[in-house]
């Protein structure tokens, strides 16, 4: 095993299998050497210029001849099919030969990670990001863009990982080697949601609410864990699963935002529906092995998820199908689209507008540098524009614009990466009909949550009339934070000192005094903006400290 990753533990693949390989004029012996890195796989293809291997049998959906095509998912096509359908209809990762060219394309969002290392015409690929590294060129180089975004917007923007020399292929891209030319190439493509635009069809919300009971068909024979976190989203579905008489529970657990409203809304939804409910505790104490083992387990991609993990272990022990509303509010509510997009009159201003929105606001006090924060702010400007760059001009562009940035790079890793590969996952808001249908109702009627509670009422009246955690309009009751809790302190302080001492330019002179008065001082930033910052950061030297050992040169590009 790499010494990078020599803390971690490998993910147990049981529904989505590991899978590495290259394709190419690969060399055999560094194919070997990237087998040994990761965990233990099978030969699913071998030839001369393209060879997969995975950690369950993986048989191809289609072969001919010398043709095949893998799709790395739970869900695959049943025949051949041109690469942009299987990304766009399955959110499937795939290798395809169709006798010409091997295509190895990512899904249509990029949910699910292909991790690649470009050697001369050969391209290396696999699933994990940390076996990928044993063929980076060492001292392995830092991708300082990537840690702009990671700690600007809490996850990385285009292909960045935070290793210069690995890449994480984007949604509707592919990596292609054409056989006659012996060439590697890019292909991005437009996928459905952006080949035609979605112009307003005046969908009701009962339509919605029919889509979604068609999405449920699929899974009848499945018993099902809806979580229930008081918010718009896993109401409707645990409302919809309810009301077709499905074999489901509903899990709540704290979100560690301070309230813990969640729980109590959770409680009266589940009871009006007559659903099984169960909420999962957490323990303070062990918020740091949480947020080690989470970041790791993300690959250091963003800081997100540490209050997830006690619930996704939980769920890999329950043995049912978990409902999760992944991109329900980008698509239902304009969630991150503010009115300053909305109404934005230029494309300048609808791109500040958006970005704004994902990124964290402005901490209490100076966190980083001016020096930093001037380079980091440009940087992510740039690379947000990069990463949009199709979405422009397009009628969706507001909420595409959030799926394709913050529901595909951070919120998707508690499904995609925590709850799987061990248990599988369905994501209803992400069925091809109900997509097209809920991207086609406009802005304008989304505006305040307005359409979402036609929705909620269409499917459950007194459920819609519930008190949610989107309107919350009574006092709340304040609890302790896990993640603000002295062993977090003591976590996060420590993950601080090693970030200034690696890199003596990032933080600002405010907090360095902050962290020279000990793990306590810490106990001033409540505030959500100021959480994240330290999370980001926190992260950035969990980082630093797993790979000490080779990563080169730490000199930063504003000095």
């Amino acid at each position: 095993m790499d010494d990078t990753m020599g803390k971690a533990e490998w993910p147990s693949p049981s529904v989505r299998p590991y899978v590495c390989g290259a394709l190419g004029d690969f060399d055999p012996d560094r194919v070997d050497t990237l087998l040994a890195a990761g965990p233990r796989v099978r030969p699913a293809l071998k030839t001369s210029v393209a060879t997969l291997f995975s950690s369950a049998p993986l048989p191809p959906y289609h072969r001919e001849g010398r043709a095949y095509a893998f799709a790395f998912g739970e869900r695959v096509p049943d025949g051949p099919s041109e690469w942009i359908s299987v990304a766009e209809t399955f959110e499937a990762p795939g290798l395809i030969d169709d006798g010409e060219r091997i295509t190895l394309h990512a899904g249509g969002l990029g949910l699910v990670d292909v991790f690649y290392l470009v050697d001369g015409n050969a391209v290396y690929f696999s699933s994990l990001l940390a076996p990928l590294l044993t063929l980076a060129a060492r001292p392995l180089a830092i991708d300082w863009s990537a840690w702009a975004s990671i700690i600007q917007v809490t996850f990385p923007l285009g292909e960045a990982t935070p290793y210069a020399d690995v890449k994480r292929l984007s949604g509707s891209s592919a990596l292609v080697y054409a056989r006659r030319s012996g060439r590697l190439g890019v292909e991005r493509r437009l996928p459905r949601w952006l080949r035609t635009e979605p112009y307003e069809a005046g969908r009701t919300a009962g339509e919605i609410v029919e889509l979604l009971h068609e999405v449920y068909k699929g899974f009848e024979d499945r018993p099902l864990l809806v979580p229930v976190s008081g918010g718009y989203d896993s109401r409707l579905l645990c409302a919809v699963a309810a009301a077709r008489g499905a074999d489901v529970e509903s899990w709540t657990t704290s979100p560690d935002d301070g309230t813990d409203t969640d729980i109590s809304f959770a409680r009266a939804i589940t009871r009006e529906l007559g659903v099984r409910h169960r909420v999962v505790d957490q323990d303070p104490a062990t918020y740091p092995d949480d947020a080690l083992a989470v970041a790791r387990r993300l690959e250091h991609l963003t800081p997100h998820h540490a209050w997830y993990a006690p619930f996704a272990r939980e769920i890999h022990r329950s043995g049912r199908t978990l409902v999760d509303g992944l991109a329900g509010g980008p698509l239902l509510k304009n969630f991150m689209v503010s009115g300053d997009a909305i109404d934005a009159d230029s494309e300048e201003r609808r791109q500040a507008a958006l970005l704004s929105s994902l990124s964290l606001g402005a901490p209490s006090v100076p966190f980083l540098s001016e020096a930093a924060a001037a380079w980091i702010g440009d940087e992510v400007r740039t690379a947000f524009a990069r990463a949009t760059s199709m979405l422009r001009g397009h009628r969706a562009q507001l909420p595409l614009s959030v799926l394709h940035t913050r529901t595909a790079r951070a919120i998707a890793r508690s499904p995609v990466n925590l709850v799987g590969p061990e248990s599988s996952f369905i994501a209803p808001f992400l069925d091809p009909d109900f997509f097209d249908a809920a991207l086609s109702v406009g802005v304008g009627r989304k505006d305040k949550g307005r359409f979402y509670r036609e929705v909620l009422h269409a499917a459950n009246p007194r459920v819609a009339a519930l008190p949610s955690t989107n309107v919350v309009k009574q006092p709340l009751r304040r609890v302790p934070l896990r993640s603000g809790a002295a062993p977090a302190r003591a976590h996060a302080h420590g993950m601080l000192t090693r970030v200034a001492e690696a890199v003596p330019g990032l933080l600002s002179d405010h907090l360095l005094g902050v962290v020279a008065e000990g793990p306590d001082a810490l106990a001033r930033f409540t505030g959500w903006n100021d959480r994240f910052w330290v999370r980001g950061l926190a992260l950035f030297g969990t980082w630093l400290s797993d790979v000490e050992e080779s990563v080169g040169d730490l000199s930063t590009p504003w000095n």
